[in-house]
């Protein structure tokens, strides 16, 4: 049993170097804290997940092409997220017709990174 994931949730990507925060951009959406709730389908790019500063993924071929530049030497070059999945796992509650997202659920970028929600954005409201 987790906690529901509502818009300003703090996202984390294991190859990024700074924390991003979940948008939540459909307004007709329930509310918890008076927060939008979020559902699997909120995993758009640069929409709904945002960058993560700096990428430091060498499956990125814009750190790979300037880490070959710079001799080897390791060059995280800006994060633009891309995303090839819904949030999994889905949670049972349904929130607009689709499963809510719930604060275990991850995300996979294509770069190999993979996102996780520190910080739900609001800490009352637990989906069973």
């Amino acid at each position: 049993m987790g906690k529901f994931v509502c818009m300003g949730a703090m996202l984390q990507c294991s190859f990024g170097m700074a924390p991003s925060s979940l948008m939540v951009t459909v307004p007709l959406r329930p509310k918890c804290s008076n927060m939008l709730i979020a559902n699997i389908t909120d995993m758009i790019p640069m929409t709904n997940i945002l960058s993560f500063g700096m990428c430091q993924s060498m499956a990125n071929p814009t750190v790979a092409s300037a880490t070959s530049a710079a001799c080897g030497v390791l060059t995280p070059m800006p994060c633009t997220p891309v995303i090839t999945a819904p949030w999994a796992p889905p949670g049972q509650v349904k929130i607009m017709n689709m499963p809510a997202l719930i604060d275990n659920a991850q995300l996979m970028c294509a770069y190999g990174g993979q996102i996780t929600i520190k910080n739900p954005g609001q800490q009352m409201t637990t989906a069973k």
